[in-house]
């Protein structure tokens, strides 16, 4: 259930920063991040096969410039799909473009959905980001498609991301979409409210503005039939104290995914605990599930999964 975004690793900002606001040059080692393919192969492929040339850069250092990227990475599509590489080899640029969209439209395994968002988003299309989401919409359904592909994606997002491979401007083209497909995805449910429903308050921390793991839950809680007054990002903690004494609710659900949040995970968690002991308080995010030492109230869930969260609602009475 965590939201495996660049936003976990914000916090490295301060270490490593993208090497440009926009690409031009790609290093082989960008190739290998977004790829898959190491930079021993890549070399060996240049060698025998002529597939890429690379250029020189001032220092004589080779770099790839972004259609070289786009094609190599059609190319470990075919790859791993049962294309040998003397075969993709001998295909045009083309031809090699036209047989990854159609594995892409026709795949069923989520590596090669990963793939061509990968690809899209690299080159910012929209149009055929919002096809592969689609598509995997149609054929799989919401929460599969969201538990085994977008969160995911987003988790290689944010490993290329911190390899300086992408900027913060591919995270915020993609995040983006997703969110507007979750909030349509969420507007569409018909389910009616169960007359044994729960009451759910979703919402963010103070600062936090990270909600792809609220809108996920959203949208399983109202398609079980629950009641969901959804909050979202960036709630004051007296701001809740005054929502929960009007409604009430019988949960209340939490995610924490940024790293640089103004309140310490634990004095959160334990001032939520402590302010309201006689409610079910969900926890999620990268900040909560991937903390080993994090000691949580007895009144507390830890929803590391969307597994986690199915079997909390499944013993709630």
């Amino acid at each position: 259930m965590t939201e495996n975004t660049t936003n976990e690793i914000k916090k490295s900002r301060g270490l490593k920063k993208s090497k440009k606001d926009f690409r031009d040059k790609y290093f082989i080692k960008d190739v290998e991040n977004i790829t898959g393919i190491k930079a021993f192969t890549i070399r060996v492929w240049e060698q025998r096969y002529g597939m890429l040339v690379p250029k020189r850069t001032d220092t004589n250092i080779r770099y790839y410039e972004e259609e070289d990227l786009k094609y190599m990475m059609n190319v470990a599509l075919l790859n791993v799909n049962g294309y040998k590489i003397s075969k993709i080899a001998e295909m045009s640029r083309d031809e090699v473009q036209r047989r990854t969209l159609h594995i892409s439209e026709n795949a069923s395994t989520h590596q090669n959905q990963i793939s061509a968002m990968t690809n899209a988003m690299i080159q910012f299309d929209e149009k055929e980001f919002n096809k592969i989401l689609s598509i995997s919409f149609l054929k799989l359904g919401v929460i599969e498609t969201t538990s085994h592909i977008i969160f995911p994606f987003l988790q290689h997002v944010g490993i290329l991301w911190l390899s300086g491979s992408i900027n913060v401007a591919h995270e915020h083209f993609i995040t983006n979409l997703i969110k507007q497909r979750m909030y349509v995805a969420v507007d569409q449910v018909t389910t009616p409210r169960l007359p044994n429903c729960k009451k759910f308050i979703l919402f963010l921390p103070n600062g936090e503005n990270h909600e792809l793991s609220l809108l996920f839950a959203s949208y399983i809680l109202k398609t079980r039939g629950h009641e969901v007054i959804y909050i979202g990002s960036s709630t004051p903690i007296d701001d809740l104290n005054q929502l929960f004494k009007v409604h009430q609710p019988d949960v209340l659900f939490c995610a924490i995914t940024n790293a640089n949040s103004n309140i310490p995970v634990q004095v959160y968690v334990n001032t939520l605990s402590r302010n309201w002991p006689n409610t079910t308080i969900c926890f999620t995010g990268n900040q909560i599930v991937r903390r080993r030492d994090l000691k949580v109230g007895s009144n507390c869930r830890i929803i590391g999964s969307p597994d986690d969260f199915f079997t909390f609602l499944d013993q709630l009475k």
